[in-house]
């Protein structure tokens, strides 16, 4: 089975800033991978570049074998970390709203997470709580039925108890044959969902591993391995 992202040498300036400098790694079908480092490493600038939101200043990214496009935007489904609702909107109209744009939305599967995540239709979009609207735009990503998702720092500002609710719906809800890369500095919280993690510092690579490997061979936690390595 080849790898469904593949990221060769994807570098990326804005002005006199380096934000990536050659990052290249390849990931395969049915994984859950945290994107891990500090604020202001390059994580939110990678994902939009995956996304194809973002041209890259060199490099290549492919999709199940396509390179970056328009066709690989139907493969992606991206959460990023500001809301992409409007504050007008009730919950139903953001589904609805979704469901228009992207003919590859399952309400069905909508349905079945707003009633896991205790939201409910008819509520306003502008009154949720940060905890209620993350819970939102969690339920819109992952009722995509896509071959990649990436989720920007989706327990961001979330208190602990919505942190293990969101959680659960990320390791419930994502499609076994999809992968999932998520961005977060908050490791501890969300370790124990990943399968591998990759540390992105200075715009590199610096370590990308199973997190049974760093478990086994390093006799650490990644939140631990994570302070090491970032000093936080």
């Amino acid at each position: 089975m080849g790898a469904l992202l593949k990221v060769d040498g994807v570098s990326k300036k804005y002005g006199g800033k380096q934000v990536l400098d050659g990052v290249s790694f390849h990931i395969g079908q049915g994984r859950l991978i945290g994107l891990l480092g500090s604020n202001g490493s390059g994580k939110s600038t990678l994902m939009q570049i995956i996304a194809g939101l973002t041209p890259a200043s060199s490099g290549d990214i492919s999709v199940m074998g396509i390179p970056t496009g328009r066709e690989t935007k139907n493969l992606i489904s991206y959460m990023p970390d500001r809301p992409m609702t409007e504050s007008w909107m009730k919950v139903r109209d953001a589904i609805a709203f979704y469901n228009d744009f992207y003919a590859d939305f399952d309400m069905e599967k909508a349905r079945e997470m707003l009633d896991f995540m205790k939201l409910d239709e008819k509520s306003g979009v502008s009154i949720l709580s940060k905890g209620m609207n993350e819970r939102l735009q969690l339920t819109l990503a992952l009722s995509r039925n896509v071959s990649l998702y990436l989720l920007d720092e989706p327990i961001g500002g979330v208190d602990p108890v919505a942190r293990g609710k969101i959680l659960d719906a990320i390791v419930r809800f994502y499609r076994e044959d999809s992968s999932l890369i998520i961005s977060t500095h908050l490791v501890r919280d969300m370790e124990r969902i990943f399968d591998e993690v990759m540390f992105l510092q200075n715009g590199h690579i610096v370590l990308h591993e199973e997190v049974e490997h760093i478990r086994m061979k390093h006799g650490k936690s990644v939140d631990d391995m994570f302070k090491e390595v970032f000093g936080e």
